[in-house]
């Protein structure tokens, strides 16, 4: 399809945004021809960076004309390939689309566009005394558009859910060029379909978000963070599901496995936390609200909970400085391990009372198919992200053994009745594993709905779908 972009098709994207913001070099299709999924590289034939809803949309009418695919890219951060130009085609670059519209702060609502950083709209919230509680790690880079494509969560999720429940609306360029609002700006929404929540999660393949109508809460004005070291992997596992049954929702409860905090700590300059020898694994958990003595007494149920297994000393953060450390720490496993290994990231989702039998099943086929791992994750919510080690292995067996080896993953995931990605997305990289979770009912019916919206499948094609 790249072949497409011919003179004529460059002269009329240059009509349309401007000649400055289409790119065809080469250095440029590169650097946009990527994400932070393994090392794979799919340059596209050109990168558009459009400033407004009626420019996507003439850029849709284009592309359909002439069966160019298009692909929404972000801040190029995703860990399943979405944002890849896997058939060359146009790269649509996001990043002008940069600014928060409003803050209403009457009705706790914000309106921005889906190239800000998560970050950045966080930070605006919290400046007016309001909460977007939605941290994914990469949040000081990620697009809220992004967070929107993958439905993504983070350490927070556990207790004030993930992408999907803070959005209200959403003004979306559909594949064809027309421009529709999903929903309304309303807590309720009894009415129709919700085409807002469709959008949510579908991988910038239904779809391009210009517009974004998020719900905020009040800003929580006291936490408490702890870290509490475990001698046995599993038994921090079993300890998860143990603190929600004593009647303790944390606002985060992260699982680090030994190598996860040790790689971290020295990939990142400064960080410090004394690790004795037999400890397997660590449990970060948060507490949040408004009350200090309410809060202290949760810690004090949680240590009641975490003492009935074989722990070490628990350290509480007792400074901003100190809670900062380690939650830059937990951020930081992703990159460290990247920097230590060629890898694969597996993001397995299971019911949390489940997390033991899967962790020691990641193990188990490790060892069968001669693999290391590290995970880590939002345990809170039975969310493991499986980091699978290249290291020193054959490139032979990396290609032929280690698929089997994620695959009976998968399984061992949706025989504990989870599935095979908790914020990730199944973009690229985890297409051909869908069928371990869905029938072929489940994927005709999608098939279908991305057919109604895109009856030329020129939006991100080559996700999500086996066949694709």
């Amino acid at each position: 399809m790249e072949n497409k972009l011919n003179t004529a098709v460059i002269a009329r994207l240059q009509e349309i945004v401007g000649q400055s913001f289409v790119f065809y070099d080469e250095a440029t299709r590169r650097d946009y021809g990527h994400d932070e999924t393994e090392d794979y590289v799919f340059p596209p034939g050109a990168v558009v960076k459009p400033s407004c809803a009626d420019e996507i949309a003439a850029i849709l009418r284009l592309a359909n004309e002439h069966q160019i695919p298009v692909v929404p890219v972000g801040g190029r951060t995703g860990l399943s390939g979405g944002a890849l130009s896997i058939d060359g085609g146009i790269a649509l670059a996001m990043e002008r689309f940069n600014k928060i519209l409003k803050i209403d702060e009457q009705n706790l609502q914000v309106i921005t566009e889906p190239g800000v950083i998560t970050q950045v709209l966080r930070e605006a919230a919290a400046a007016k005394g309001l909460f977007y509680p939605v941290d994914p790690s990469s949040q000081g880079s990620c697009f809220i558009g992004g967070n929107i494509a993958e439905n993504s969560g983070g350490a927070r999720a556990v207790k004030y859910g993930v992408t999907k429940d803070y959005v209200l609306n959403l003004e979306v360029v559909l594949p064809t060029g027309e421009i529709i609002w999903t929903g309304a700006n309303t807590l309720k929404n009894s009415t129709g379909y919700n085409l807002t929540q469709l959008m949510v999660g579908s991988e910038g393949t239904l779809g391009i978000v210009t517009k974004i109508v998020l719900k905020l809460i009040p800003l929580p004005s006291n936490n408490v963070l702890m870290l509490v070291p475990f001698y046995n992997a599993e038994e921090a596992c079993e300890a998860v599901s143990a603190i929600f049954r004593a009647g303790i929702t944390p606002s985060a409860l992260e699982f680090m496995e030994r190598d996860a905090i040790d790689w971290a700590m020295r990939f990142v300059e400064g960080l410090s936390v004394v690790v004795k020898d037999d400890v397997q694994a660590h449990l970060l958990i948060e507490v949040d609200g408004n009350h200090p003595d309410i809060l202290f007494a949760e810690a004090e149920k949680i240590m009641g909970v975490v003492e009935k297994f074989q722990i070490d000393e628990v350290l509480f953060a007792d400074s901003e400085d100190q809670k900062n450390a380690l939650w830059k720490m937990r951020r930081s496993i992703a990159e460290a391990v990247k920097s230590n290994s060629v890898y694969k990231e597996e993001d397995t989702v299971v019911p949390r009372y489940e997390l033991p039998k899967l962790l020691h099943g990641i193990k188990a086929i490790g060892n069968k198919y001669g693999f290391k791992s590290v995970c880590y994750g939002h345990a809170g919510d039975g969310n493991l992200h499986v980091n699978i080690i290249k290291s020193n292995m054959s490139d032979e067996h990396w290609k032929t053994e280690v698929p089997k080896g994620i695959r009976e993953l998968f399984e061992l995931t949706v025989s504990l009745k989870g599935t095979l990605s908790g914020e990730h997305g199944i973009g690229y990289v985890q297409k051909n594993y869908m069928d371990i979770a869905f029938s072929e009912t489940h994927l005709n019916l999608m098939r279908h709905i991305k057919s109604v919206f895109d009856p030329n499948h020129i939006l991100n094609p080559g996700k999500i779908f086996p066949d694709s």
